[in-house]
């Protein structure tokens, strides 16, 4: 009953915003675009309460250019992360091809990179050119979901982008930490998409759920990159950060 509900409100409110997002488009600057975050936001947001998850900010985003790094439990974190701040999601390439994730992804413009050390110099290459137009990057260092539970080991590799000498010493980095409430009397990893669980299974269950969830996003302190010698210790200062939010959003 709720998924029938749900889904087609889902499916009204997501796609009657996204024509509005494309319209937008044709006044916007490539890569400055007050009007359609604000639209993306809204559309978000308004998921989130369909889906009956509460969401509360403790900190404030950040509003100079850098990126945010955050850890990663589920397929409702591009909503969650969305809600609150004007973002651009980095997410691996087959990404793109998902459907319906795939579509949203595309019209609010991820930018999707291969996973690949061989391609590392054009992830760089690409990463410069959005920082250096003023772009807000998001991306999740663990490389793949969890179970919400934990933090998985971060891969350094996509910092190594911040230390280039033209932007490294204005750049700043945001951890972020993103902790989901279940329902009453629901498994703590009831909104986690990982591991090998269907996209299709999970998402009904989660649409046809009860509501009472909530998801709280932690805003901590940005870094500057100058302040640390190299990607590592950077990686290793967020995956800390991150960790002890999610530690404490779970007590």
């Amino acid at each position: 009953m709720r998924a029938a509900v749900r889904v087609p409100a889902l499916a009204l409110l997501i796609y009657f915003l996204l024509v509005l997002l494309w319209i937008s488009r044709i006044f916007e600057w490539p890569w400055r675009r007050p009007i359609s975050s604000r639209i993306t936001q809204i559309a978000c947001r308004g998921s989130l309460a369909i889906l009956g998850l509460s969401i509360q900010a403790i900190g404030k985003p950040m509003k100079s250019n850098g990126a945010v790094v955050s850890n990663h439990s589920s397929w409702i974190d591009i909503f969650a992360l969305n809600a609150l701040q004007r973002i651009t999601f980095v997410s691996k390439s087959e990404v793109a091809s998902w459907f319906g994730i795939g579509i949203l992804a595309k019209s609010t413009g991820t930018l999707f990179i291969k996973r690949d050390r061989k391609y590392a110099k054009n992830q760089r290459d690409v990463f410069l050119d959005r920082l250096s137009a003023g772009d807000r990057l998001l991306f999740f260092p663990e490389g793949t979901s969890s179970d919400g539970q934990r933090v998985l080991p971060f891969n350094s590799t996509l910092f190594a982008a911040f230390f280039d000498e033209t932007i490294r010493n204005d750049i700043r980095i945001q951890p972020v930490t993103v902790t989901y409430h279940a329902p009453p009397q629901e498994d703590p990893r009831y909104y986690s998409w990982w591991g090998d669980m269907g996209f299709a299974s999970h998402f009904f269950s989660v649409v046809g759920g009860p509501p009472g969830g909530r998801v709280d996003i932690v805003f901590h302190d940005p870094v500057l990159v100058r302040d640390f010698e190299g990607r590592k210790q950077l990686a290793s200062h967020c995956h800390s950060l991150i960790k002890c939010g999610l530690r404490l959003s779970n007590r």
